[in-house]
């Protein structure tokens, strides 16, 4: 997974960090019998992923292409041709 980026950006982070909150919330909420924090709880968790979706679409759901990855990458590439052909061939 950690090679897809899934879940390793500012916005996944932060958009995760409200809800979380949210739920902390609304559980306390629920405990405490009081149905207004509890529906509060559950507005801060759609609050948490509109805030992620928003940071995504402002550039931060992705990590930055670095020279190491592009790299690696190409280098990966080639040996999976390489595997191929050799497979192919034989």
């Amino acid at each position: 997974m950690s090679g897809h980026d899934h879940g390793h950006t500012p916005a996944a982070w932060t958009g995760a960090s409200i809800s979380f909150i949210g739920f902390c919330v609304s559980g306390v909420f629920m405990v405490a019998a009081s149905p207004a924090g509890f529906w509060l709880g559950l507005v801060i968790v759609v609050l948490g992923g509109v805030v992620g979706m928003g940071m995504r679409a402002a550039g931060l759901g992705a990590r930055k292409e670095t020279a190491e990855r592009k790299a690696a990458r190409e280098q990966a590439g080639r040996i999976v041709a390489a595997r191929v052909a050799a497979r192919s061939g034989a």
